[in-house]
């Protein structure tokens, strides 16, 4: 049966309407109308049914709606002591307190990469790596560490993808995957934001399944290439530990 036959309609569009919360705290009916695509009458019962239910609040002042208290419910039991978030928290710190960077931990998710844990540098001008967000695999040191040592199927669907930007080389994006690969690390500066420079490397389970990818973020005056190669031991000698860690 077909992956798309499999799939309730309705639980989907509320699933959608969940997932725009991602992008902001507050939504209105309109907004979430216009962003998920379909009729204000439908969103309407969704959100009346998720209110219901404890998932979204509705401020009767503003008629915006924001997550409700089940969520934080739900939340609760999301953190376990097999969730890399939380076992590899005091790695991240340690390597937060000797590179003074920012440290964070990305995984893949279809054609993004999520940020499911960071530990903020204490310098005063730092990266600030907010928890949750999602952001594109065409580029970042990150990015490219997810996808150069992925499986080739799954590096082939991502670079294949139509959302993929017509901006980036696909052939020469793959080209320094390669490179990735041999170097065992990938830097990127300035690729997704100015000033901002990141080194990162992966991880991988006692398997040999990649599970993450480990970045040093901070300014690219701070962050230059050289640095980011002496760093680079340090980050895999970490990406290791951690991946020894993951069963």
């Amino acid at each position: 049966m077909e992956e798309e036959k499999r799939t309730v309609r309705a639980v989907e569009r509320a699933l959608d309407v969940l997932l725009c919360f991602t992008a902001k705290e507050e939504w209105g009916l309109t907004e979430i109308s216009a962003r998920i695509g379909l009729h204000k009458s439908t969103v309407h019962r969704l959100l009346a049914t998720l209110e219901d239910k404890g998932f979204l609040i509705r401020d009767e002042a503003t008629e915006k709606y924001r997550l409700g208290l089940r969520m934080l419910e739900l939340s609760a039991h999301l953190t376990r002591s097999d969730d890399p978030a939380v076992m590899l928290l005091p790695e991240m710190e340690g390597l937060m307190n000797r590179l003074g960077e920012t440290i964070t931990l990305y995984v893949r998710d279809r054609t993004e990469r999520v940020r499911i844990q960071a530990v903020q540098s204490t310098q005063a001008i730092r990266r600030v790596a907010p928890v949750g967000a999602r952001l594109p695999l065409a580029v970042g040191a990150s990015s490219k560490v997810l996808l150069a040592f992925a499986d080739p199927a799954v590096r082939a669907l991502v670079l294949t993808d139509p959302s993929w930007p017509s901006a980036v080389d696909r052939s020469g994006y793959e080209k320094q995957l390669d490179e990735i690969v041999a170097a065992g690390y990938a830097t990127s500066i300035e690729e997704r934001e100015p000033g901002a420079a990141a080194v990162a490397a992966p991880i991988f389970n006692r398997s040999g399944k990649l599970v993450a990818a480990l970045s040093v973020s901070g300014p690219s005056n701070r962050l230059t290439y050289e640095v980011m190669k002496e760093h680079a031991s340090y980050i895999m000698e970490a990406a290791r530990r951690m991946g020894a860690m993951l069963g």
